[in-house]
């Protein structure tokens, strides 16, 4: 059985969330989660994408998911899998890891 390449996305901007200060960056933790998921999994196909919410891409999702992140005042990063937030402000390795191996995803 092949298992489905799930879509994790990390929503945020340049500059840092008002209560967020003291953490890092939305670039950093994009950068900081693809580094720990691939060890984590190592050779399972995934995707991971960071979003600026200001300029977000021209995917109507992407778009749309970007505004709420405005709208409703989230703390970003927001990291998003496959449609569901798994992560806000300062996300945690252990909750996004859960929500991978509910989609097959094996340490």
């Amino acid at each position: 059985m092949r298992m489905k390449t799930i879509e994790i996305c990390v929503y945020g901007a340049e500059t840092v969330c008002a209560s967020c200060v003291q953490l890092p960056s939305a670039k950093e933790t994009y950068e900081w989660l693809e580094a720990a998921i691939s060890r984590k999994y190592p050779n399972q196909s995934f995707r991971i994408s960071y979003i600026d919410i200001f300029n977000p891409p021209e995917e109507e999702e992407k778009k749309r998911f970007a505004q709420k992140v405005i709208d409703e005042d989230l703390f970003y990063p927001v990291v998003v899998i496959e449609g569901k937030i798994v992560g806000e402000g300062n996300p945690k390795l252990k909750t996004i890891y859960e929500e991978m191996e509910k989609y097959g995803y094996k340490s």
